[in-house]
C-alpha cells in the first residue's frame, strides 16, 4: 500500500531540533557527557502538596471515568488565583475554560476562531506551536519583528493594511519564550486598541507568568478593555513544575470562551481528575512555594550569566522565564553554526534563535533546568572548549 499524507503534513518537516537532538545522541553514544540546556521543561520536582493529591486519588477507582471538562472546583481555582495574583476578577462558569496543556490552547483556538487564509501575526522569535496553530487552521502567518532596540516588543504599526484586512488574530506572549521580554502597561493598552480598531482577536500566551525575577510581569487580562478583544492562556507547566500533567486554562471574552469549550467538547474527553484535584490545590496553595522557586530559578540565572560574562561572552540578564536569550559572538554569522560549535567542542546543546523564526538569527536560548553545579560546569566547559576566541568576543 502507498501511504499518501495529507497536503497539510508540508508544513509539518522535521525541524533544526530534530537534527540537534540526532547530534546530541550521536555524542552521548561516543561516551561524551553532554549537558543540556536546549529544552524548557522543568527539572525540579513538583511540591508534595501535588504528588500527594495525585497519589491519594489515583487509588480512587471512581477517578477513571471522562472528566469532559474542567471541575467546577477547578475552574473557581482559577479565578481565586487570578484575583489573589493579579486583581483580575473572573466568572468561573463563562470566563474560564480548562485545557489539556497551553499547548493544546495554542494549537486548537486558530482553528475556532480563523478561516483559511486568514492572517494571524505572532512574534518573530516565537514559540513554534504558534506556527503549528495556523497550519491546522490553514491561515497564515504574519511575522511581527521582536528586536533588541525596541525591547523586544512588536511595532504594531508597521503591519500593511492589506495584511490587516485579513487579519483574525494577533499573539502575544509576555514574558517570552524564546525572548524572555516583558509587556509595558501601554504596550498592552495600544494592543488593545489596534485590536479594536481592526476587529482582531488578542491571544495572550502567559505561560512563564511566575517565573519572574525582577518586576512582577503584566497580567494581559488586568488592562481596561482587554476582556472584550481577547483571552490569556496559562498553565501549571513551568510554575508548579506539572508539565507532564497537562493542564493548564484559557480566561477572558466569554463568548470566545463559549467557543473554545463547544470545539472541545467535539474534540477531547478532559483532564484525569486527580490531575485537576492536584491543579485545583496548587492554584489554591497560599505557601512560599511560587517566591521559593523563583529563587532557585534567579540563582540559576545569575550564576550563568555571571559566568558566561566572566569568560567573555556578553550576555544580557533575564527578568522572567526560564530561558536566556543571549547574542552569538560577533565572528558567527550562523545561530546554527554556533550550536553546532556548542554540542561538538563543548558538549553543550542550546537552541539556535532561528529555530524561532528569522528574527532569532544572531541569537541562543538557553533554558535554566540544570542543577547549578551543571551550569558551573557548562560555564568551564565552553571556556575550555575555545569557542570563545578573543576576536570573537562581544565588546
Amino acid at each position: 500500500m502507498k501511504v499518501k499524507l495529507a497536503n497539510r503534513m508540508n508544513a509539518f518537516q522535521e525541524s533544526i531540533f530534530s537534527e540537534l537532538t540526532q547530534m546530541k545522541k550521536a555524542e552521548i553514544s561516543a561516551g561524551n557527557a553532554v549537558i543540556d540546556l536546549s529544552i524548557g521543561s522543568p527539572d525540579l520536582p513538583p511540591p508534595t502538596f501535588i504528588s500527594e493529591v495525585v497519589s491519594k486519588y489515583a487509588n480512587n477507582p471512581e477517578m477513571y471515568g471522562y472528566s469532559l471538562t474542567g471541575t467546577y472546583e477547578f475552574l473557581e481555582a482559577v479565578s481565586t488565583f487570578y484575583a489573589r495574583n493579579y486583581a483580575v476578577s473572573l466568572d468561573s462558569k463563562h470566563e474560564v475554560s480548562q485545557l489539556m496543556g497551553s499547548q493544546d490552547g495554542l494549537v486548537h483556538i486558530p482553528m475556532v476562531f480563523c478561516n483559511p487564509g486568514d492572517y494571524i501575526l505572532v512574534p518573530d522569535p516565537g514559540y513554534t506551536a504558534y506556527a503549528t496553530g495556523a497550519a491546522m487552521a490553514g491561515a497564515n502567518l504574519y511575522p511581527l519583528p521582536l528586536k533588541k532596540e525596541n525591547q523586544f516588543l512588536p511595532d504594531l504599526k508597521e503591519i500593511p493594511k492589506d495584511v490587516l484586512d485579513k487579519t483574525s488574530m494577533l499573539i502575544l506572549n509576555f514574558p517570552g519564550n524564546p525572548v524572555p521580554a516583558l509587556a509595558t502597561k501601554e504596550f498592552f493598552e495600544e494592543a488593545i486598541r489596534f485590536a479594536n480598531k481592526h476587529n482582531i482577536i488578542i491571544l495572550h500566551d502567559f505561560a512563564y507568568s511566575e517565573l519572574y525575577f525582577d518586576e512582577k510581569p503584566i497580567s494581559f487580562l488586568s488592562i481596561e478593555g482587554s476582556k472584550e478583544v481577547g483571552i490569556e492562556l496559562n498553565s501549571l507547566s513551568k510554575s508548579f513544575s506539572m508539565a507532564g500533567c497537562r493542564v493548564a486554562y484559557a480566561i477572558g471574552n466569554r463568548e470566545m470562551i463559549h467557543a473554545i469549550n463547544q470545539f472541545k467538547s467535539n474534540i477531547d474527553y478532559g483532564v484525569f481528575f486527580p490531575i485537576q484535584s492536584a491543579a485545583t490545590n496548587a492554584l489554591l496553595d497560599e505557601s512560599n512555594f511560587l517566591s521559593e522557586n523563583r529563587k532557585i530559578y534567579r540563582k540559576r540565572r545569575d550564576i550563568l550569566v555571571n559566568g558566561l560574562n566572566e569568560i567573555g561572552w556578553r550576555v544580557a540578564s533575564p527578568k522572567a522565564s526560564m530561558f536566556v536569550w543571549a547574542e552569538i559572538p560577533p565572528s558567527y554569522q550562523s545561530s546554527k553554526q554556533f550550536a553546532i560549535d556548542l554540542i561538538q567542542k563543548a558538549k553543550v546543546v542550546v537552541t539556535p534563535g532561528v529555530a524561532f523564526g528569522k528574527w532569532g538569527e544572531g541569537y541562543v536560548r538557553m533554558a535554566l533546568v540544570q542543577p547549578e553545579e551543571q551550569l558551573l560546569q557548562t560555564i568551564k566547559q565552553i571556556e575550555k572548549s575555545g569557542i570563545l576566541k578573543k576576536s570573537s568576543l562581544i565588546k
